[in-house]
């Protein structure tokens, strides 16, 4: 009989899905209190250009301006074939949220000092580029330290159990 976890497994990994860019040093120097996943307007020669994987979110932020919001800094590399029709590599996106979301990050923003910090751009299971925003409060030096002993701590413990047991 075959196993039917084995069937769901096989379903969930989609071939559209597919990481385009991670700011893996984000929940280092931020402490996240949520995320959101929000849609990016794009050119076409910047659609492309993702599909090859050329962008960095590293030292990009998203900020709400004009009841908008967007994703500010972020490099996307020119597409080499789209010569006349081609793009600005840093320009300002457009995020889309719906209203009710977009209030709510520009109270956390005004109010309680929270930082947008973009954690991860991705092609979805259909193929759309979409963007996982965090709200975040910035980390002291501290903080970091701490996160910093914490991790070494648990690489030390995984490795002392593997020798162990």
């Amino acid at each position: 009989m075959p196993n039917p976890y084995l069937a769901t497994m096989a379903e969930k990994s989609d071939p559209n899905y597919k990481i385009i860019a991670e700011n893996r040093r984000a929940r280092f120097d931020y402490f996240i209190e949520s995320d959101l996943e929000c849609g990016i307007i794009l050119m076409g020669s910047e659609v492309k250009s993702l599909r090859t994987g050329q962008a960095n979110i590293a030292e990009s932020y998203a900020n709400v301006e004009d009841g908008e919001l967007w994703l500010i800094n972020s490099y996307i590399a020119p597409y080499t074939q789209a010569k006349t029709w081609g793009h600005e590599e840093r320009r300002k996106r457009k995020l889309l949220v719906g209203k009710r979301e977009l209030s709510r990050l520009w109270a956390a923003t005004a109010k309680d000092g929270m930082t947008l910090v973009p954690l991860v751009m991705y092609f979805n299971h259909r193929g759309l580029v979409k963007l996982k925003i965090g709200v975040a409060k910035g980390k002291k030096l501290t903080d970091k330290r701490a996160t910093e002993a914490k991790r070494d701590w648990d690489r030390q413990k995984h490795r002392l159990l593997k020798e162990h047991g």
